[in-house]
């Protein structure tokens, strides 16, 4: 495993390119035809320096060289979006990157998937700690099949669903098909984001590590950590790489508070574009509101629920995970990954004689028009009331205000958990 980091300060441009190559001769790529995964819009770091170092270093090595954009279930973007966040200008498509192609996922098309493999359902009942029991298909864009290794290049930072994000999750869901990855995104809703998120040995992750075992050619990993959207680490082999690409992003993007907070307001960066991505704000900072408290998501520019999955959000709305489990039969033709990050958003709580009872009150101050906001059955406040200059510096008074939220994970640190069996 190759290993690089410096924890109190940044890489320079010159050492993110020597880290780059470095990290790529540890592997045997030469003359090979090579797909390399990389993340999209919503994951911060040097992803376009990266890009251009990686066509540098394996272009004039390698049979085939492309990249194919880990998109999740977002949207594609524009070619001119997708070359400006690259930050490559057009002209440059016929030099430097003259025969490498740029694709993007589609997880709904059909056409672009195959099947590799089964999980069974014995399997994922053990995975899972019986609180899934069912056999489940795995797919993955078919593009793999042109190629004879994959390059996986991206950050890891606490997650939600898997507790970690990076390493084989560029897999599933970041090529992967709708099948394997609305399960698993349930299961980790089972087990709650405060249980989940920042937690390195989870069941979602074993089951994600056994999906990709069903590839039959080699996974390369360059497992990336960003603080404040700068490279502090990078680390490249196999799923040690990972590993310990996770270790340190626990040090840099876990923040520990002496106290829980009545009022947090999580502001949203401009690379969330709707509350699919910008749920984030409320998944890392959930752990530190106390019972009862307000969550605010800040971001006047998001206007829109979902772009991919905003008509099935608002037609179940966003509630807490008893509120389904009591009535699931009414959710049956729901994807899991939409449960999941209804239940997410809305965070934990119960749901007793019919009566749901959220343990954090999440406000929506966006660009949403107050009808939806209460149609989706999250709160409203309009963005041009507050004042965030005077909610800063009030820690000691129970008052939170987090910039660029989404990417740190805030903790207390007495390792208290919000819990739905301590809600009574």
């Amino acid at each position: 495993m190759y290993a690089k980091e410096n924890r109190q300060a940044p890489f320079t441009d010159e050492q993110i390119d020597l880290s780059i190559q470095d990290s790529l001769n540890t592997f045997t790529l030469d003359n090979k035809k090579v797909l390399v995964v990389i993340p999209d819009t919503t994951r911060s770091g040097p992803t376009g320096r990266i890009v251009r170092t990686i066509a540098g270093e394996l272009s004039h090595k390698v049979k085939k060289l492309d990249f194919l954009v880990a998109l999740g279930t977002h949207p594609q973007m524009p070619q001119d979006a997708l070359l400006g966040f690259l930050g490559i200008p057009r002209e440059e498509l016929k030099n430097r990157f003259a025969g490498i192609n740029f694709f993007q996922h589609a997880w709904d098309d059909e056409k672009q998937l195959m099947h590799i493999g089964t999980l069974t359902a014995d399997e994922v009942a053990k995975i899972s700690g019986g609180l899934l029991n069912e056999k489940i298909p795995v797919t993955i864009n078919r593009k793999v099949n042109d190629y004879d290794a994959i390059v996986l290049a991206g950050p890891v930072f606490p997650h939600e669903v898997v507790g970690f994000s990076g390493g084989y999750k560029y897999l599933f869901p970041g090529i992967s098909g709708p099948h394997f990855l609305h399960r698993f995104h349930w299961l980790g809703a089972l087990i709650t984001n405060p249980k989940i998120n920042g937690e390195k040995d989870t069941p979602v992750r074993a089951l994600i590590n056994r999906a990709a075992e069903f590839l039959n050619m080699p996974v390369c990993l360059i497992c990336y950590v960003v603080k404040e959207k700068k490279m502090h680490g990078i680390f490249a082999g196999s799923i040690d790489a990972w590993s310990a690409a996770a270790d340190l992003s626990a040090v840099l993007n876990i923040k520990y508070t002496g106290r829980s907070y009545h009022t947090v307001i999580s502001i949203a960066p401009s690379m969330y574009e709707d509350i699919w991505t910008a749920g984030k704000c409320m998944y890392k900072l959930e752990p530190v509101v106390e019972n009862g408290g307000t969550l605010i998501i800040y971001a006047p520019h998001v206007r829109e629920v979902s772009y991919t999955h905003g008509a099935q959000l608002e037609k179940i709305g966003y509630h807490t995970r008893d509120y389904f489990l009591a009535q699931m039969e009414k959710f049956a033709d729901v994807p899991g990954g939409i449960l999941a990050h209804s239940t997410h958003v809305k965070g934990i709580g119960t749901f007793k004689n019919g009566v749901e009872k959220p343990r954090v009150n999440v406000v929506l101050a966006t660009g949403i028009p107050e009808e939806i906001c209460e149609r989706i059955n999250l709160r409203f406040m309009d963005w041009r009331t507050i004042d965030i200059k005077q909610y800063e510096g009030r820690e000691s008074e129970g008052v939170l205000v987090v910039h660029d939220a989404g990417e740190v994970l805030y903790r207390l640190a007495d390792g208290t958990v919000p819990d739905i069996d301590a809600l009574g």
